[in-house]
């Protein structure tokens, strides 16, 4: 916590007696303090706009548009954009604009819930390597030095291969590769925090460990862990497009923009609209996530700060 103070004179008794007393004015902390800072940064405010505005979409999907996503009509295949299809037509009469929408459901709900699993399993694995270390630090470490060795779109194309093609398998796929990322992370800061001397009062006095982990470990590890699950979740979305993009992920007629990349670049010459939207609409949001990331790590990081 950082605190603001000022001094001021007092004067004593007798005569020409002045005291100088340091007098505490205000008490700012270090969450407050960098959300200031994330409000100056221009970019990290452009990345909460794409991104609310891709939350406001998806949330109001069926008041947006008067088409069912999924509702195919022959004579309409592959028109272009008009005053009555927004975004054109697909192969199938499918309004495009439409699927968009609906498409950042399940884009958005990728990236929670693999991003969250990922965070809780790699957040408890890198507390236990990092406080305990011994053979619990050289096991875990090990186990995420062999996953972190396969590129990390093969590993999730070999365990959708293995679970079955489906979004359920590709949320899942995607949250296993990502739990190195935050356990590494998250053990690093914690050797350095375990040799602090509040962790070493707090010993001293008796405390459990598992008490010492969640109210002491835990809360100041938090700023990176926050970063770094802003920036999955723009990989996460990447990473679910690329095996939509393989048949891997969510299969039809979920409308999900990797397939529907995938399903259209045959068409790419002569309807181009029918790729151009799902890819800028995977663009805006990866790159909203990262504006975000980017904002908050200059924001958390103290070494960033002016």
């Amino acid at each position: 916590m950082s605190t603001v103070t000022k001094t001021t004179k007092s004067p004593l008794p007798g005569p020409n007696k002045q005291e100088f007393e340091p007098q505490k004015v205000e008490s700012i902390s270090p969450w407050r303090e960098a959300f200031w800072q994330l409000r100056k940064n221009k970019l990290a405010i452009v990345g909460f706009v794409i991104i609310f505005t891709f939350i406001f979409v998806a949330i109001l999907a069926p008041f947006l548009t008067t088409f069912e996503y999924n509702t195919m009509r022959a004579v309409d295949r592959l028109q272009g954009p008009s005053s009555t299809y927004w975004f054109g037509t697909d192969y199938s009469g499918r309004d495009i604009f439409t699927r968009i929408i609906y498409g950042a459901r399940v884009s958005l709900m990728v990236g929670f819930f693999a991003v969250t699993g990922a965070l809780i399993f790699g957040t408890l694995l890198g507390i236990l390597a990092g406080y305990y270390g011994k053979w619990a630090d050289m096991l875990i470490s090990r186990v995420f030095d062999i996953m972190l060795a396969f590129p990390s779109i093969l590993l999730a194309i070999a365990i959708v291969a293995i679970l079955g093609p489906s979004l359920q398998n590709a949320m899942i796929a995607i949250a296993i590769i990502n739990i190195p990322i935050f356990g590494r992370l998250v053990r690093s800061k914690v050797i350095s925090i375990r040799q602090e001397e509040y962790i070493m009062a707090a010993k001293a006095q008796g405390m459990k460990n598992g008490r010492i982990l969640f109210h002491h470990v835990l809360p100041n590890s938090l700023a990176p862990i926050i970063v770094q699950a802003t920036l999955s979740f723009g990989t996460a979305i990447l990473e679910a497009a690329a095996l939509g993009f393989l048949g891997l992920g969510a299969q039809p007629p979920t409308p999900e923009w990797g397939r529907m990349l995938s399903d259209s670049r045959q068409y790419i010459q002569t309807a181009p609209w029918t790729v151009l939207f799902p890819g800028i609409s995977i663009m805006l949001v990866v790159l909203g996530f990262n504006m975000i990331g980017d904002g908050l790590r200059d924001a958390l990081d103290p070494k960033m700060k002016n």
